[in-house]
C-alpha cells in the first residue's frame, strides 16, 4: 500500500492530510479557502491519488499561511508513500490545455527538490485568493516531497484558467510519474541503485 499521512500543527495552522497514490482520484478536502479546495479536487481527480486534507488556518490574516503549510503536508505524504520509489516510472512530462490557457509541467521524482515556475498572471486575484500563492504552493509542494518540478504557462489570460491548467497539469504528470514500470517492479530506477539519499 503506498500511503501516506501527515499532520501538521504550528501557531498558524493545524493540518492532517492523508494520500493513496493507488487510489481513484477521490478526495475529501477542507481548507477553509474554496478556490484551493477546487485545485486540490483537481488534482485528486486527474492524478488518481486519494487526497484528505483537513486545515484549520488563520484565514482572518490571509490565505498564505494555510496555502503554504498544505502544500508542505501534501508534500510530505507523498513522499512518505513513495518509500523508496521501487519500480516508479520516475520522469514525466505533459502539457495541459484549459480553454484558452497551455501548460507544460515535467517532473523528476528524484528526491531532490527543485522547483521551476513560470507562469504571469494578469491579475492579483481569483475571487479572494491572492495568485501569488499558486507559486507558494507549487514551491511548499515541490520541496517537501522530493519532486524536481518545472512549470510553465505558455500563453494564457484568464488567472483561473492559469491556475487550473498548472494543477491539472502537475496531476497527470504525477499519474504517469507514480505509475508503476511492470518491466522494472522491483528496481530502483537509478544507476545510483538509491532515489533521494
Amino acid at each position: 500500500m503506498r500511503t501516506g499521512s501527515v499532520k501538521r500543527t504550528t501557531k498558524e495552522t493545524d493540518i492532517a492530510v492523508s494520500v493513496d497514490l493507488d487510489g481513484k482520484g477521490v478526495s475529501q478536502v477542507s481548507t477553509g479557502i474554496g478556490f484551493l479546495d477546487h485545485m486540490l479536487d483537481l488534482l485528486a481527480r486527474h492524478s488518481r491519488i486519494d487526497i484528505e486534507v483537513k486545515a484549520k488556518g488563520d484565514l482572518h490574516i490571509d490565505h498564505h499561511h494555510t496555502t503554504e503549510d498544505v502544500g508542505i503536508a501534501l508534500g510530505q505524504a507523498v513522499k512518505q508513500a513513495l518509500g523508496d520509489m521501487k519500480g516508479i516510472t520516475r520522469y514525466a512530462d505533459v502539457h495541459v490545455p484549459m480553454d484558452e490557457a497551455l501548460t507544460r509541467v515535467a517532473l523528476d521524482v528524484s528526491g531532490r527538490p527543485f522547483l521551476v515556475f513560470k507562469a504571469q498572471f494578469m491579475r492579483d486575484k481569483v475571487g479572494t485568493f491572492d495568485t501569488e500563492l499558486v507559486n507558494e504552493w507549487f514551491q511548499a509542494f515541490a520541496m517537501n516531497s522530493g519532486i524536481t518540478l518545472h512549470v510553465e504557462t505558455l500563453y494564457g489570460s484568464n488567472d483561473h484558467h492559469i491556475a487550473e491548467s498548472c494543477f491539472k497539469a502537475l496531476a497527470r504528470a504525477l499519474r504517469v510519474a507514480f505509475a508503476i514500470d511492470p518491466r522494472a517492479a522491483n528496481e530502483i530506477p537509478s544507476t545510483k541503485g538509491t532515489l533521494g539519499n
